[in-house]
């Protein structure tokens, strides 16, 4: 209703994606902002941040995060909206790859390929790790909780260990093996007809790889997006959603819970075997080791940090999980660059960051270093458990929840009720 924005009249009204036009207007102009922020337009200089991140040393960064955002958009499904918790979604995401790299890579004496197209390996690489989540769905129905926790912990040693029998789809233990890559052709042509993995020439400007490969997955992102979001509107979502807040009653209620916890592990193993073919095709080559625990535990703090049961709290934690490493990174450089300088704090640096072997320090830049003083390589975990911490006891809806105040505030001031 006009001037009444948050007065609902109908179920339909509610329940809509965008639900003034106010919003609809705002994501329109979002979206047009993204396409354009690799390109150098004068439009998109005037903005400060979205010019920084559209730069070719970021945008590889953005990749990832949006490769990231898939996969993490799948456990919201499973974790947020049906209450399942898991740690195996690093294995889900490699047997989407090794999917991919089996029907996409090039067939050797040593390796096995089938040299498929990037339209068939691809949606094959969910559509098998949602075969491998349906059938590990009924163990995972007999238990919850903790319990649920260690059995899908399992899969991820399961799949360690398959990758080091199977070397002729994982390839050698220590370098793995080449993935296809993100080129569409029709069938096995040697000139694809899009190749989103080298530089060319589209319509009347020069485009380079990363642009290409950036436009693609915000593509897919986009449409992974809206369609977890329309998955919470419709039956399946709110029976999901019956199940995480009380499973007994649920079922009491009428509602199968075996069958729709094998639906939502289904419909997460499928965006997690996307998100691990796009993911290894985007690097080209990673070894079987890349999809252990810590890849399973990063994508739980992106529902904790961003805002479990919430598409926009799982865009929130990407941005943030995905981006800290960097931005970490570039903090430590230039902290170290203080250190060595002779500025007014540069005794306060000097004090924190270890330079070179046998500088006192709390924090080194060498790789080598165990335990102390701590390398900078392992600030992600340590800042990832402490906002983990932080969260949970403070803000257990993440960024999601403190936006929500923030927006809460401006929309009572001056008044505080």
């Amino acid at each position: 209703m006009k001037g009444r924005p948050n007065l609902y009249t109908s179920y339909q009204g509610e329940t809509q994606l965008f639900s003034t036009r106010t919003q609809k207007v705002a994501i329109v102009l979002f979206l047009v902002v993204l396409v354009l922020m690799p390109f150098d337009l004068p439009i998109i200089d005037k903005i400060p941040f979205v010019r920084f991140l559209g730069d070719n040393t970021w945008l590889r960064v953005v990749n990832r995060m949006l490769i990231f955002c898939i996969s993490a958009l799948g456990l919201n499904i499973l974790s947020g909206v049906a209450g399942q918790v898991s740690l195996g979604h690093g294995f889900f995401m490699g047997v989407g790859a090794y999917t991919a790299v089996l029907m996409g890579g090039a067939n050797t004496s040593s390796l096995w390929g089938w040299g498929l197209p990037m339209w068939l390996w691809l949606p094959a690489a969910g559509a098998v790790a949602a075969g491998v989540g349906i059938l590990v769905a009924p163990a995972a129905v007999r238990v919850r909780g903790l319990y649920l926790a260690i059995v899908t912990l399992g899969l991820v040693f399961i799949g360690l260990h398959l990758s080091r029998i199977f070397t002729e789809i994982a390839g050698p233990g220590s370098l793995g093996r080449k993935w296809p890559k993100l080129q569409f052709r029709i069938w096995k042509e040697e000139t694809p007809l899009i190749d989103f993995s080298d530089k060319g020439h589209w319509f009347w400007f020069d485009i380079s790889r990363n642009q290409k490969t950036y436009l693609l997955l915000l593509g897919l992102t986009v449409l992974f997006a809206l369609a977890a979001a329309n998955i919470g509107r419709t039956r399946t979502g709110r029976a999901l959603a019956a199940i995480r807040d009380r499973d007994v009653a649920a079922e009491i209620m009428g509602v199968p819970e075996a069958k729709y916890k094998t639906i939502a592990f289904a419909i997460s193993s499928f965006y997690a075997g996307v998100a691990g073919a796009l993911l290894a095709s985007m690097v080209g080559q990673m070894p079987p080791e890349f999809w252990d625990l810590i890849l399973s535990v990063e994508f739980v703090a992106i529902l904790l940090i961003g805002g479990m049961g919430r598409v926009s709290g799982v865009l929130y934690g990407t941005f943030f999980v995905v981006m800290s490493h960097r931005l970490v990174e570039e903090v430590v450089k230039w902290a170290s660059r203080q250190a060595e300088g002779e500025g007014t704090f540069a005794a306060l640096w000097d004090g924190l960051i270890s330079v070179e072997n046998g500088d006192f320090g709390f924090i080194t830049l060498s790789e080598s270093a165990l335990g102390y003083p701590l390398p900078a390589s392992a600030l992600d975990e340590v800042i990832y458990g402490l906002l983990i911490v932080v969260f949970m006891l403070f803000e257990p809806l993440g960024l999601y929840g403190i936006w929500i105040k923030i927006r809460n505030y401006w929309k009572g001031w001056p008044f505080s009720y």
